[in-house]
Protein backbone atom coordinates (compact mmCIF):
# COMPACT_ATOMS: atom_id res chain seq x y z
CA UNK A 1 0.00 0.00 0.00
CA UNK A 2 1.42 3.40 -0.93
CA UNK A 3 1.45 5.91 1.86
CA UNK A 4 1.39 9.66 1.45
CA UNK A 5 3.19 11.44 4.28
CA UNK A 6 2.75 15.14 3.76
CA UNK A 7 5.75 17.30 4.41
CA UNK A 8 5.14 20.94 5.27
CA UNK A 9 7.57 23.21 3.51
CA UNK A 10 7.59 26.93 4.14
CA UNK A 11 8.67 28.78 1.02
CA UNK A 12 9.90 32.30 0.46
CA UNK A 13 10.70 33.75 -2.94
CA UNK A 14 9.89 30.36 -4.47
CA UNK A 15 12.54 28.55 -2.41
CA UNK A 16 11.62 25.19 -0.87
CA UNK A 17 13.48 23.22 1.81
CA UNK A 18 12.52 20.45 4.19
CA UNK A 19 10.28 21.19 7.18
CA UNK A 20 11.03 24.91 7.44
CA UNK A 21 12.66 27.68 5.49
CA UNK A 22 13.50 31.32 5.68
CA UNK A 23 10.63 33.75 5.79
CA UNK A 24 11.30 36.83 3.71
CA UNK A 25 14.63 38.61 3.53
CA UNK A 26 16.66 40.56 6.03
CA UNK A 27 14.96 43.34 7.99
CA UNK A 28 14.27 46.37 5.84
CA UNK A 29 13.93 44.32 2.66
CA UNK A 30 10.51 43.56 1.19
CA UNK A 31 7.33 41.71 2.10
CA UNK A 32 7.37 37.93 2.17
CA UNK A 33 6.08 36.41 -1.05
CA UNK A 34 6.72 33.43 -3.34
CA UNK A 35 5.41 34.73 -6.65
CA UNK A 36 1.90 33.37 -6.08
CA UNK A 37 0.89 35.01 -2.82
CA UNK A 38 2.28 37.49 -0.32
CA UNK A 39 1.78 38.15 3.40
CA UNK A 40 2.43 41.58 4.88
CA UNK A 41 1.19 44.05 7.50
CA UNK A 42 -2.07 45.78 6.58
CA UNK A 43 -2.39 49.51 5.90
CA UNK A 44 0.71 49.44 3.78
CA UNK A 45 1.43 48.81 0.17
CA UNK A 46 3.17 45.57 -0.75
CA UNK A 47 6.69 45.92 0.57
CA UNK A 48 6.04 49.22 2.34
CA UNK A 49 6.17 47.72 5.84
CA UNK A 50 7.56 44.23 5.34
CA UNK A 51 7.37 43.00 8.94
CA UNK A 52 5.54 43.61 12.20
CA UNK A 53 7.65 45.49 14.76
CA UNK A 54 5.81 45.36 18.08
CA UNK A 55 6.55 46.31 21.67
CA UNK A 56 4.39 45.45 24.67
CA UNK A 57 4.37 45.15 28.44
CA UNK A 58 3.69 41.76 30.05
CA UNK A 59 -0.05 41.17 30.48
CA UNK A 60 -1.13 43.44 27.62
CA UNK A 61 -2.90 42.72 24.33
CA UNK A 62 -1.98 44.23 20.97
CA UNK A 63 -4.19 44.38 17.89
CA UNK A 64 -3.07 44.64 14.28
CA UNK A 65 -4.05 43.37 10.85
CA UNK A 66 -2.37 41.12 8.30
CA UNK A 67 -3.01 41.08 4.56
CA UNK A 68 -2.77 38.03 2.30
CA UNK A 69 -2.56 38.89 -1.40
CA UNK A 70 -3.31 36.33 -4.11
CA UNK A 71 -1.30 37.06 -7.26
CA UNK A 72 -2.66 34.13 -9.31
CA UNK A 73 -5.64 33.82 -11.67
CA UNK A 74 -7.57 31.42 -9.39
CA UNK A 75 -8.87 31.56 -5.81
CA UNK A 76 -6.55 30.26 -3.09
CA UNK A 77 -7.47 29.02 0.38
CA UNK A 78 -5.09 29.41 3.31
CA UNK A 79 -4.73 28.44 6.95
CA UNK A 80 -3.57 31.37 9.08
CA UNK A 81 -1.56 30.73 12.24
CA UNK A 82 1.11 32.23 14.47
CA UNK A 83 4.51 30.55 14.68
CA UNK A 84 7.65 30.83 16.79
CA UNK A 85 10.90 31.62 15.00
CA UNK A 86 14.27 29.93 15.38
CA UNK A 87 17.66 29.64 13.64
CA UNK A 88 18.09 26.66 11.35
CA UNK A 89 20.86 24.15 12.03
CA UNK A 90 21.92 24.23 8.38
CA UNK A 91 23.01 27.86 8.08
CA UNK A 92 21.44 29.78 10.92
CA UNK A 93 18.69 31.23 8.73
CA UNK A 94 15.41 32.62 10.09
CA UNK A 95 12.81 29.83 10.15
CA UNK A 96 9.48 29.19 11.90
CA UNK A 97 7.72 26.23 13.47
CA UNK A 98 5.12 24.32 11.52
CA UNK A 99 1.47 24.46 12.48
CA UNK A 100 1.63 21.06 14.17
CA UNK A 101 4.64 21.94 16.31
CA UNK A 102 4.28 23.31 19.83
CA UNK A 103 4.47 27.10 20.02
CA UNK A 104 5.76 28.66 23.25
CA UNK A 105 6.40 32.33 22.42
CA UNK A 106 4.90 34.78 19.94
CA UNK A 107 3.42 31.88 17.97
CA UNK A 108 1.32 30.85 20.98
CA UNK A 109 0.22 34.42 21.71
CA UNK A 110 -1.00 35.32 18.20
CA UNK A 111 -4.70 34.76 17.49
CA UNK A 112 -5.93 35.55 13.93
CA UNK A 113 -9.54 36.70 13.69
CA UNK A 114 -10.02 33.98 11.04
CA UNK A 115 -7.90 30.86 10.78
CA UNK A 116 -9.11 29.90 7.30
CA UNK A 117 -9.53 32.34 4.41
CA UNK A 118 -10.19 32.12 0.68
CA UNK A 119 -8.61 34.91 -1.35
CA UNK A 120 -10.12 35.58 -4.81
CA UNK A 121 -7.89 35.73 -7.86
CA UNK A 122 -5.66 38.81 -8.02
CA UNK A 123 -7.18 40.12 -4.80
CA UNK A 124 -6.23 40.57 -1.17
CA UNK A 125 -7.93 39.80 2.14
CA UNK A 126 -7.09 41.57 5.39
CA UNK A 127 -7.59 39.77 8.70
CA UNK A 128 -7.34 41.31 12.19
CA UNK A 129 -5.39 39.51 14.87
CA UNK A 130 -4.54 39.92 18.53
CA UNK A 131 -1.29 39.24 20.31
CA UNK A 132 -1.72 38.71 24.05
CA UNK A 133 1.48 38.78 26.08
CA UNK A 134 1.21 36.67 29.25
CA UNK A 135 1.72 38.47 32.55
CA UNK A 136 4.69 36.23 33.33
CA UNK A 137 6.34 36.56 29.91
CA UNK A 138 10.11 36.97 29.99
CA UNK A 139 11.37 40.38 28.87
CA UNK A 140 13.29 40.65 25.63
CA UNK A 141 12.76 39.58 22.05
CA UNK A 142 10.20 36.94 21.04
CA UNK A 143 10.43 36.64 17.23
CA UNK A 144 7.79 34.81 15.25
CA UNK A 145 5.62 35.05 12.16
CA UNK A 146 2.06 35.17 10.86
CA UNK A 147 1.92 32.32 8.36
CA UNK A 148 -0.44 31.70 5.43
CA UNK A 149 -0.34 27.97 4.65
CA UNK A 150 -1.70 26.94 1.26
CA UNK A 151 -4.29 24.17 1.68
CA UNK A 152 -3.30 22.59 -1.65
CA UNK A 153 -1.04 19.57 -1.43
CA UNK A 154 1.30 19.25 -4.37
CA UNK A 155 3.08 16.03 -5.31
CA UNK A 156 6.73 16.00 -4.38
CA UNK A 157 9.14 13.19 -5.19
CA UNK A 158 8.95 9.79 -6.83
CA UNK A 159 9.41 6.26 -5.60
CA UNK A 160 7.58 3.77 -3.42
CA UNK A 161 6.64 6.46 -0.90
CA UNK A 162 4.71 9.36 -2.39
CA UNK A 163 5.37 12.71 -0.79
CA UNK A 164 3.01 15.63 -0.48
CA UNK A 165 4.23 19.21 -0.26
CA UNK A 166 2.47 22.20 1.24
CA UNK A 167 3.85 25.70 0.82
CA UNK A 168 3.58 28.63 3.16
CA UNK A 169 4.61 32.26 3.33
CA UNK A 170 4.84 34.26 6.52
CA UNK A 171 5.28 37.87 7.60
CA UNK A 172 7.85 38.12 10.35
CA UNK A 173 6.81 39.39 13.76
CA UNK A 174 9.53 41.12 15.77
CA UNK A 175 8.06 41.38 19.27
CA UNK A 176 9.89 42.87 22.24
CA UNK A 177 8.44 42.40 25.70
CA UNK A 178 9.40 45.43 27.78
CA UNK A 179 11.80 44.92 30.67
CA UNK A 180 15.53 44.39 31.25
CA UNK A 181 17.46 43.36 28.16
CA UNK A 182 20.55 41.21 28.55
CA UNK A 183 22.75 40.74 25.47
CA UNK A 184 25.01 37.71 25.88
CA UNK A 185 27.02 35.73 23.36
CA UNK A 186 29.32 32.71 23.62
CA UNK A 187 31.77 30.98 21.31
CA UNK A 188 31.83 27.32 22.28
CA UNK A 189 33.35 23.99 21.30
CA UNK A 190 36.05 25.28 18.94
CA UNK A 191 37.75 22.41 17.10
CA UNK A 192 40.39 22.16 14.36
CA UNK A 193 40.54 19.19 11.99
CA UNK A 194 43.83 19.27 10.06
CA UNK A 195 44.54 17.60 6.73
CA UNK A 196 48.28 17.58 6.07
CA UNK A 197 50.33 15.72 3.43
CA UNK A 198 52.41 12.70 4.40
CA UNK A 199 55.47 14.29 2.83
CA UNK A 200 55.89 18.00 3.69
CA UNK A 201 55.49 20.28 0.68
CA UNK A 202 53.98 17.64 -1.59
CA UNK A 203 50.59 19.39 -1.52
CA UNK A 204 48.72 22.20 0.21
CA UNK A 205 47.46 21.45 3.67
CA UNK A 206 43.99 22.47 4.86
CA UNK A 207 42.15 22.67 8.15
CA UNK A 208 38.46 22.76 9.02
CA UNK A 209 37.57 25.10 11.87
CA UNK A 210 34.27 24.26 13.63
CA UNK A 211 32.60 26.29 16.36
CA UNK A 212 29.26 27.03 17.99
CA UNK A 213 27.74 30.50 18.31
CA UNK A 214 25.32 30.67 21.23
CA UNK A 215 23.03 33.61 21.98
CA UNK A 216 22.66 33.25 25.74
CA UNK A 217 20.77 36.52 26.15
CA UNK A 218 17.21 37.68 25.59
CA UNK A 219 17.71 39.98 22.58
CA UNK A 220 18.42 39.29 18.93
CA UNK A 221 22.08 39.80 17.97
CA UNK A 222 23.75 40.61 14.67
CA UNK A 223 27.11 38.91 15.20
CA UNK A 224 30.38 39.30 13.34
CA UNK A 225 33.21 36.79 13.72
CA UNK A 226 36.97 37.18 13.22
CA UNK A 227 39.29 34.18 12.94
CA UNK A 228 42.93 34.58 13.97
CA UNK A 229 45.72 32.01 14.14
CA UNK A 230 49.12 32.61 15.68
CA UNK A 231 52.12 30.29 15.49
CA UNK A 232 55.38 30.04 17.37
CA UNK A 233 56.69 33.31 18.83
CA UNK A 234 53.34 35.00 18.14
CA UNK A 235 53.61 34.99 14.34
CA UNK A 236 50.30 35.81 12.64
CA UNK A 237 49.28 32.93 10.40
CA UNK A 238 45.69 33.97 9.67
CA UNK A 239 43.51 37.03 10.27
CA UNK A 240 40.12 36.77 8.56
CA UNK A 241 36.63 38.28 8.86
CA UNK A 242 34.30 35.33 8.40
CA UNK A 243 31.42 35.26 5.94
CA UNK A 244 28.34 33.08 6.22
CA UNK A 245 27.45 34.35 9.69
CA UNK A 246 23.66 34.62 10.18
CA UNK A 247 22.38 38.18 10.02
CA UNK A 248 20.22 37.51 13.07
CA UNK A 249 21.03 35.18 15.94
CA UNK A 250 17.78 34.87 17.87
CA UNK A 251 17.59 34.70 21.68
CA UNK A 252 18.55 31.35 23.24
CA UNK A 253 19.54 29.93 19.86
CA UNK A 254 22.82 28.23 19.01
CA UNK A 255 24.25 27.29 15.62
CA UNK A 256 27.22 25.20 14.53
CA UNK A 257 29.39 26.81 11.84
CA UNK A 258 32.54 25.83 9.94
CA UNK A 259 35.32 27.66 8.12
CA UNK A 260 37.88 26.15 5.74
CA UNK A 261 41.51 27.24 6.20
CA UNK A 262 43.45 26.52 3.02
CA UNK A 263 47.21 26.75 3.36
CA UNK A 264 47.27 25.92 7.05
CA UNK A 265 50.78 25.31 8.47
CA UNK A 266 52.47 21.94 8.05
CA UNK A 267 55.01 22.54 10.82
CA UNK A 268 54.04 24.88 13.61
CA UNK A 269 52.61 25.13 17.11
CA UNK A 270 50.15 27.81 18.13
CA UNK A 271 46.62 28.91 18.93
CA UNK A 272 43.50 29.61 16.89
CA UNK A 273 41.02 32.17 18.24
CA UNK A 274 37.49 33.02 17.13
CA UNK A 275 36.19 36.38 18.36
CA UNK A 276 32.48 37.14 18.02
CA UNK A 277 31.18 40.66 18.48
CA UNK A 278 27.73 42.22 18.49
CA UNK A 279 26.23 45.28 20.09
CA UNK A 280 27.55 45.49 23.69
CA UNK A 281 29.09 42.00 23.60
CA UNK A 282 32.45 40.50 22.69
CA UNK A 283 33.42 36.89 23.37
CA UNK A 284 36.18 34.55 22.18
CA UNK A 285 36.92 30.86 21.94
CA UNK A 286 40.41 29.38 21.50
CA UNK A 287 41.92 26.05 20.58
CA UNK A 288 45.63 25.11 20.49
CA UNK A 289 47.11 23.17 17.60
CA UNK A 290 50.29 21.28 16.74
CA UNK A 291 51.05 21.04 13.04
CA UNK A 292 53.60 18.29 12.48
CA UNK A 293 54.09 16.40 9.20
CA UNK A 294 53.02 12.77 9.49
CA UNK A 295 56.36 11.51 8.19
CA UNK A 296 58.29 13.60 10.71
CA UNK A 297 55.89 12.52 13.47
CA UNK A 298 56.42 8.87 12.56
CA UNK A 299 60.19 9.35 12.64
CA UNK A 300 59.98 11.01 16.05
CA UNK A 301 57.75 8.28 17.42
CA UNK A 302 59.99 5.55 16.03
CA UNK A 303 63.08 7.31 17.33
CA UNK A 304 61.54 7.75 20.75
CA UNK A 305 60.50 4.10 20.90
CA UNK A 306 63.97 2.98 19.84
CA UNK A 307 65.52 5.22 22.47
CA UNK A 308 63.33 3.79 25.23
CA UNK A 309 64.05 0.25 24.11
CA UNK A 310 67.81 0.93 24.14
CA UNK A 311 67.59 2.51 27.58
CA UNK A 312 65.82 -0.56 28.97
CA UNK A 313 68.47 -2.86 27.46
CA UNK A 314 71.28 -0.85 29.02
CA UNK A 315 69.57 -0.90 32.42
CA UNK A 316 69.13 -4.66 32.27
CA UNK A 317 72.81 -5.12 31.36
CA UNK A 318 73.85 -2.84 34.21
CA UNK A 319 71.77 -4.80 36.72
CA UNK A 320 73.09 -8.18 35.53
CA UNK A 321 76.76 -7.02 35.65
Amino acid sequence: MRTKPYVLLLSTLSTLSALAVLLGLAPGARAAENGEWAVYPAASKLGGRPYFYLSADPGTTLTDRVTVANKTAAPLTFRLYGADAYNTDRDGGFAVRTQKERQTGAGAWIRPGRTRITVPARSAVTVPYTLTVPADADPGDHPGALVALDERIAPGGDGAVAMGVQRAVGARVYLRVNGPTVPALAVEDVTLDQDRPLVPGSRTSTALVSYTLYNRGNVTLNPQVVLKARGLFGRTLLDRDLAGIPAELLPRQKIRLTERWTGSPQLDWGDLTLTATAKDVRESGTVSFLALPWFAAAVLVAGGAAGLFGLRIRRRRALSA
